[in-house]
């Protein structure tokens, strides 16, 4: 089987928010993603701003490639919860380096989108933007273990606000 490479180019970045990767409270981080006004016109963002939130696909960039995780391990090392292979996770630490994240659309300037809850860091390399649609929504019932809700408590939490 030949492995199959795929160049990517960002079509923007995150601008602003934090600039270190830290595991909860971010709920109420804003940020800018500017899009590459060479790579777009600047009505690309057209009838966006009708949407209340976006997906965004981005790039772990500042995981080094000798932390990448390709086996199993420990979610953020606790070892009161199991060990999963790192597909059952979320972590940044993964082969590729993609993340993806649903965050709130405050508001969209041309190619500057305002977002609220967007988990990216200041210089972090977006890849795609998605406006997101309801019927996208997981359809049935949905179910995970127990350590992934504990995992979660405080992701999205508003932090000392």
């Amino acid at each position: 089987m030949s492995e199959e490479q795929f160049v990517m180019t960002p079509i923007g970045h995150v601008r602003g928010g934090r600039t270190a990767a830290i595991d909860d409270d971010w709920g109420g981080e804003r940020a800018v993603i500017e899009l590459d006004a060479t790579r777009f016109d600047p009505d690309a963002t057209l009838g966006l701003a009708e949407f209340s939130h976006i997906e965004v696909v981005f790039v772990f960039h500042l995981v080094d490639e000798e932390i990448v995780e390709t086996g199993s391990r420990h979610p953020r090392g606790r070892e009161d919860w199991p060990r999963v292979g790192i597909i059952a996770q979320r972590a940044r630490n993964r082969r590729n380096r993609l993340g993806l994240s649903r965050c709130r659309l405050l508001a969209v300037d041309g190619l500057r989108l305002s977002v609220e809850g967007l988990d990216a860091i200041n210089g972090t390399p977006v890849l795609d933007v998605k406006p997101y649609m309801s019927e996208f929504a997981p359809r049935g019932e949905i179910r995970q273990p127990a350590w992934s809700h504990e995992l979660m408590a405080r992701y999205w939490s508003l932090g000392d606000a």
